[in-house]
């Protein structure tokens, strides 16, 4: 039993003597494998943060709700083509409040919030601001989840009324008024003049947008009295039963292309997007993101087997006599294969625990530098298959990249050896 160990660990034995004596090659082999496997769990890592994060923000709105937005014709729901055409300009008419009320009878719908987005000036003294303005129906800074830190929403009256009033972001609020009171206030935003009834609390920035830098006006007066128009961008409709949001979402499709007479998602100018849809979608996205990092990363790996491979071959070439004469009394050939696997292996897995504790390392020192900068729902995460497919790469890189190198030393003439260092 003993010898039996004795030829079992062998090999690993003389590789491990052969590392020392060529530490500084073996320890340039070991750099390679350990950038490798780091970048492999520092990507999936952050990956998943990022997504968690994302989807955070997400479920922020709520999970209740299914959006209906304008679409361009001939485009695919919640396409490119779609998005860049309208931010060309091509104005979308269809969608209207009339829609909304439609909407809002379906069984399912419990209320609903629509509007319009755009962009313009705000004032107040000699103070100017560029902002970002929603004007929607009563509940839209509602559904949106804008809650009111002072002062007031406006009501249905004041949108039907044309109203000229207008709810402020805290940002807003703070670099147009400073210490002051703004509520009772007027601003103008063009040549508007709005008095402001409402302060939104502070709720940072999502999916880019900073709602802090917006404002919130009653949708028939931005249509009337600022754009013209009377026609909306979105509806977003919250729902009593989220389990029947699919179906909800069908019975809006098929009410939304009977009042505007399409017969297809190509000829549809609305597209309907569910909250599950919408997590699924940022999910397959950041997943795809994720796998062609770890795939770049990946190629740092191969750079260090091809490495492992030019130095193992150095390795045989410089032992030849060395292999010659363990032949010559007796070994076998899968003796000095596995002699020389063996040391291509021992750098690999010496070098993937390193990169492995490198890796989480980095990870969690990215979340704490997250955190301070603001980003507080950023989590510290590991997905246990991002060590374990760093160490299926790590142990696939030894044998592939060691095997040929080995192999050639298995294989070599013993006669011929001996006479290498003749």
């Amino acid at each position: 039993m003993r010898p039996a160990l004795e030829q079992l660990i062998l090999p690993f034995r003389l590789a491990w003597q052969s590392l020392q004596v060529h530490r500084v090659r073996a320890s340039l082999t070991v750099l390679g494998i350990v950038i490798g496997i780091a970048a492999v769990i520092v990507v999936m890592s952050a990956g998943e943060s990022i997504k968690g994060l994302m989807l955070g923000e997400f479920e922020a709105f709520g999970t209740d709700y299914v959006q209906i937005e304008i679409k361009v014709p001939s485009t695919g729901r919640n396409s490119i083509s779609s998005a860049t055409t309208l931010a060309s300009g091509i104005e979308i008419t269809t969608l209207t409040l009339a829609d909304a009320e439609k909407i809002n009878q379906l069984s399912n719908v419990k209320e609903y919030g629509a509007g319009i987005m755009g962009q313009g000036v705000i004032s107040y003294l000699d103070r100017n601001q560029v902002v970002n303005y929603l004007a929607g129906t009563q509940l839209a800074p509602t559904v949106m989840g804008v809650e009111i830190s002072r002062g007031r929403l406006y009501t249905d009256e004041e949108d039907d009324n044309l109203a000229k009033v207008v709810i402020l972001g805290s940002k807003v609020a703070s670099d147009l008024f400073g210490n002051q009171d703004p509520i009772g206030q007027s601003v103008r935003l063009g040549r508007l003049r709005l008095k402001v009834v409402g302060i939104a609390k502070e709720q940072g920035a999502t999916f880019g947008f900073d709602f802090d830098s917006m404002i919130y006006l009653p949708l028939q007066t931005a249509q009337k009295l600022i754009l013209g128009i009377d026609h909306l961008m979105f509806i977003n409709a919250r729902v009593h039963n989220t389990a029947n949001q699919e179906e909800t979402a069908a019975e809006i499709v098929s009410l939304l292309r009977e009042r505007h007479d399409t017969a297809n998602e190509l000829e549809d100018d609305f597209a309907v997007t569910t909250a599950k849809e919408a997590m699924e979608m940022i999910d397959t996205v950041f997943n795809g993101i994720t796998l062609l990092l770890v795939a770049i990363a990946g190629i740092s790996l191969l750079v260090g087997g091809v490495g492992i491979m030019n130095i193992m071959y150095v390795s045989v070439t410089e032992r030849t006599f060395e292999i010659g004469l363990r032949q010559a009394i007796g070994a076998r050939k899968g003796q000095i294969l596995w002699q020389f696997l063996w040391e291509a292996i021992v750098v690999t897995v010496f070098g993937g625990l390193i990169g492995i504790v490198i890796g989480v390392s980095l990870s969690f020192l990215i979340s704490l530098v997250a955190g301070q900068l603001g980003f507080s729902d950023w989590r510290f995460i590991l997905p246990p298959e991002s060590v374990i497919i760093a160490f299926f790469f790590c142990a696939s890189v030894g044998l592939i990249f060691g095997y040929w190198p080995a192999r050639r030393a298995a294989t070599m003439d013993p006669i011929n050896a001996l006479r290498y260092e003749q």
